[in-house]
């Protein structure tokens, strides 16, 4: 039943979003984005008293017996973690939208379905995330060591190489889809010489799903390594995709500009994976990751804007 209320949740946080917050808007600006940003995280965090009544009235299945307070952190953690990491993924559609030459005011509808997609998909990997670590022991080692590795390649990550890589990938894309020079207002489908052909905006939405298959690697280890409960980690997932867009808009101007964010990630990924390598030998407090969390994205946001005041 809860499982069933929360689907319908988020169909209606989709239907709202479509329909009521964004009805009529083409460009969503600065700030109406930082507004939609700011109700999409407090929806979040008031998710957290919902996730604390559920695990104190046995709602939901309980198998690793978490107190109520303990669950609800273990959201709030979760949370900050896939939201962090969400940040990286934006920088990825910002370059797949200025490879295609996509206008801000044909964006949004290409988010939503990036976004609607990404939560089908993630529901899928999460399963398996789940399935595979309770199964197997020494997956938490494999996972562990990946978040690490990833860690490292985004600290050395060329941005010149990734966008060539960006451009590639469409390249081959092309071979395999055509897709056509023009824009069509806000289709994803036209027609050309009497063929039913692929505008850049569907290329964009088919790249953007492509990229969030790759992140959700990383980031499904990276909140398994906060929780192995099924419905902390698929909640937590979902509601840092739902607020992404509106996210996506409020920094869209100022991604390149907060460029010690991509540090506090780091650290974050080099601390999740090393949590969940040490998990069979001593439990890290939740507290403590919590905090470790937040302070990591404070000071990522702090040093960015005193430098852009510095400027």
């Amino acid at each position: 039943m809860v499982w069933t209320l929360f689907i319908l949740f988020i169909l209606l946080c989709l239907f709202v979003d479509l329909y009521l917050l964004n009805a009529k808007t083409k460009v969503i600006n600065n700030r109406k984005a930082a507004l939609q940003s700011a109700f999409w995280v407090s929806l979040a965090l008031a998710f957290s008293a919902v996730i604390y009544f559920l695990y104190k009235s046995d709602l939901v299945t309980n198998p690793t017996h978490l107190r109520p307070m303990d669950a609800a952190m273990k959201f709030i953690t979760g949370y900050l973690v896939e939201l962090s990491l969400s940040v990286d993924n934006l920088f990825v559609i910002a370059m797949i939208f200025k490879a295609y030459k996509i206008p801000t005011e044909n964006q949004h509808r290409a988010l939503f379905w990036g976004i609607l997609g990404a939560i089908i998909f993630r529901g899928i990997v999460i399963y398996l995330g789940v399935l595979l670590i309770q199964q197997i022991s020494w997956m938490s080692y494999v996972f562990g060591g990946f978040l690490i590795f990833t860690a490292f390649r985004m600290l050395f990550n060329d941005e010149k190489e990734g966008e060539e890589a960006e451009l590639s990938t469409r390249g081959k894309l092309s071979k395999y889809l055509p897709i056509s020079k023009n824009l069509d207002g806000d289709k994803f489908w036209t027609i050309e010489n009497g063929k039913k052909i692929a505008t850049p905006l569907f290329g964009a939405l088919i790249l953007i799903e492509i990229s969030d298959v790759i992140f959700a690697l990383d980031s499904i280890p990276a909140i398994i390594a906060i929780t192995t409960d099924t419905f902390l980690v698929f909640s937590s997932n979902i509601f840092a995709i739902l607020g992404l867009r509106s996210l996506y808009f409020f920094l869209a101007n100022m991604l390149s500009k907060f460029e010690y964010l991509e540090y506090s990630v780091v650290a974050i990924l080099i601390f999740i994976g090393l949590k969940l390598v040490a998990s069979h030998h001593f439990e890290i407090p939740e507290w403590f990751s919590l905090s470790f969390i937040v302070l990591s994205l404070a000071t990522g946001i702090v040093v960015s804007i005193r430098k852009m005041n510095k400027q």
